[in-house]
């Protein structure tokens, strides 16, 4: 049996997973970002045990969060849930539950999931971006997480997209999370005269009806598009998967393929942009599979 976690800046989610990846049992609370690194560490823990007293076996865990682990350090660094930066997150989770614990970015992990049994399955290469409170992606090859030498492939969310655009919490401006994330599409309509305090979903649903969320949108698009145009000069994967919040956004799918066609350094664009088969749940399930499920029991009398 095996226990997905999914750290997200709003909420962390949790399944038990049997090794058909059959799922058992599922768990959801909101983050509690604001009462620290310690309320964090606590309600992951009070989810694995849950979810374990489900599944009535031993789990393996892993856990999808932003950011990743240095290798100079140890510690996580890169997150947007700030206060998880510069925490030994892995083994502070394998101290409280009493068992390993393997972490990865939470967009590898959609990228794992999806790669494995969802809308990349059976490709070579597939790329998968969060779009939501942050952006991420991640990159899988041939069925195999490739997290790069510093543990950072797959950061696009850091590339400088616009060089006067926002400051991102990581120090620099103009960065594709601080244009292309939730924050950053109510950010835009807002600067386009729309009422302060709109979501991302609420924006996209008025576009019927709003002129100022249909320009907010569009320039979301044109930003997505130029953003992705980059990942395919540097790795023509053979799909592109969105998850996320905003992944449910149709014009993503109806208006971003022709501004990436124009981005990218080629006269013949076929790579795909599809949702990510298994929705919200692509994540949490990627976590799940950082750990492969344990093989079967010898038959009696040691037969395999």
């Amino acid at each position: 049996m095996r226990i997905g976690i999914d750290l997200g800046g709003t909420k962390i989610e949790g399944i038990a997973m049997d090794a058909a990846g059959r799922e058992l049992a599922r768990r959801r609370i909101a983050t509690p970002a604001a009462q620290g690194y310690g309320a964090i560490l606590e309600a992951i823990a009070a989810i694995v045990w849950d979810l374990e007293g489900v599944a009535k076996s031993p789990c393996t865990v892993g856990v999808g969060s932003p950011g990743a682990i240095s290798h100079k350090t140890g510690m996580l660094k890169n997150s947007n849930t700030v206060c998880l930066n510069g925490r030994p997150l892995r083994e502070d989770l394998a101290c409280r539950l009493d068992r390993p614990v393997r972490l990865e970015n939470d967009a590898n992990c959609l990228a794992l999931s999806e790669a494995r049994d969802g809308a990349g399955q059976g490709l070579r290469c597939v790329f998968a971006v969060i779009l939501g409170t942050g952006v991420g992606g991640g990159l899988v090859l041939d069925g195999t997480l490739w997290p790069g030498r510093q543990h950072i492939a797959g950061e696009w969310g850091h590339n400088i997209l616009e060089t006067d655009g926002p400051t991102c919490y990581c120090g620099r401006r103009g960065c594709v999370e601080t244009l292309l994330s939730g924050p950053g599409l109510a950010a835009s309509y807002q600067a386009l005269g729309g009422p302060k305090g709109s979501t991302a979903h609420e924006i996209a649903s008025r576009v019927a009806c709003d002129s100022r969320a249909q320009a907010a949108l569009d320039l979301y698009c044109a930003r997505l598009g130029r953003a992705l145009g980059v990942v395919v000069n540097i790795l023509d994967p053979d799909v592109i998967v969105l998850g996320g919040g905003l992944s449910a956004i149709p014009a993503l799918y109806t208006e971003v393929p022709a501004i990436l066609a124009q981005a990218a350094f080629t006269d013949d664009l076929t790579t795909p942009i599809v949702p990510a088969r298994h929705g919200a749940a692509s994540g949490v399930r990627g976590a799940a599979h950082l750990w492969p499920p344990s093989p079967p029991e010898p038959r009696e009398g040691g037969a395999p």
